[in-house]
């Protein structure tokens, strides 16, 4: 560990860092407020992992002079101490080997996360919005910030669609895992026979666009319609023309919000919504091998489901693209995704 260069690059990494803070000594540093906090961003991004570099590096000198008293005293009082730490270390190393993984152009990214139903009316916008849930506790567990930009009720239970921004240092790297077909196998709360029903949803996921890159939009391609939103919300929201449609004429692509109380903020929010999915869809035009690319044009139905959660004969979440599996459903339910986005990301990433 000494050679602090190799797949974790720490060198260049502080070099770079060093780089960075003499840029902030400029007089000139802060006259661009956006570059200067993306300067900081980076800084910030690059001693987490230098700092965590250098703990684990100064844990394992200090095991190693554990061992060599040991050896030269002839005291086996410290072995049970020392496996734990070298436990401790590995499981360290561990991590940041997954955060090497995240080192994808959009990685470091803030997310948006939006769901669907499958066909399948109730059952499959009831599932819709188990998923819901399930994301906004996996954000919370790790230390996100959430905001729902959209979500439309079903008709009698469930969602027709959810939109959430998961804000926070690689929540695009992490939550990219995610998008794909998901397959819920249950007793039907809705089947007065309690016949056993098998539902899906499917996710996607886009990095959000950061401020600098330019994605060209002309105004003339955009059809803006307002409505009135439906659901929860509270009187004002429902009685005002405050929800907002974009579609995208060229693209077809449509984005709708209507969370917030304000006409402009729920514009702003469809905006970028709009702006995420276009900038995916470059992104994906220019790189035909993205596995995520061909999960999206799957059809949301039987055999092409990236993940099942089966309630019933059985307890089991089995993801099929990494075969890791669990029969702790309703810990995955509460959003435990560690071990599936884990997986994913050291085999796919690598």
């Amino acid at each position: 560990m000494r050679n602090s260069g190799g797949i974790f690059d720490i060198d260049n990494k502080k070099k770079r860092i060093a780089e960075l803070e003499q840029a902030t000594l400029s007089p000139s540093f802060w006259n661009d407020n956006e570059k200067a906090q993306g300067v900081l961003k980076e800084m910030n991004g690059l001693k987490d992992w230098t700092s965590r570099w250098d703990a684990l590096f100064h844990r394992i000198e200090d095991i190693q002079s554990m061992c060599e008293m040991a050896e030269e005293e002839g005291d086996d009082s410290l072995s049970d101490d020392m496996a734990s730490e070298v436990e401790g270390i590995e499981h360290d190393v561990a991590d940041l080997e997954l955060m090497r993984m995240l080192g994808g152009t959009d990685d470091s990214k803030n997310a948006l996360v939006t769901i669907h139903p499958g066909a399948g009316g109730t059952e499959s916008q009831d599932w819709a919005e188990m998923l819901f849930r399930m994301y906004l506790r996996y954000a919370q567990r790790s230390g996100f910030d959430t905001q729902i930009l959209d979500q439309q009720a079903g008709d009698e239970a469930g969602i027709k669609s959810a939109t959430i921004e998961v804000k926070g240092q690689f929540a695009y790297g992490y939550l990219k895992a995610e998008a794909g077909v998901h397959r819920l196998v249950r007793i039907s709360p809705f089947d007065a026979n309690k016949r056993r029903h098998t539902s899906f949803a499917s996710v996607f996921v886009y990095p959000e666009v950061d401020d600098d890159i330019e994605i060209e939009v002309n105004p003339a391609d955009l059809r803006i319609d307002t409505y009135r939103a439906s659901g929860a919300g509270g009187q004002h929201v429902n009685k005002t023309s405050s929800a907002v449609r974009i579609t995208h004429l060229p693209t077809n692509i449509v984005v709708q919000c209507q969370n917030e109380r304000s006409q402009f903020q729920n514009k702003a929010n469809a905006m970028k919504m709009l702006m995420a999915r276009l900038y995916q869809k470059q992104r994906e035009e220019e790189n035909k091998r993205l596995e995520a690319m061909e999960q999206k044009k799957k059809e949301i139905s039987w055999g092409s489901q990236i993940r099942s959660y089966v309630f019933h004969p059985y307890n089991m979440v089995k993801d099929h693209r990494t075969s890791v599996e669990t029969s702790n459903v309703q810990d995955v339910m509460d959003g435990n995704l560690a071990a599936f986005v884990k997986a994913y990301l050291l085999e796919f990433n690598d």
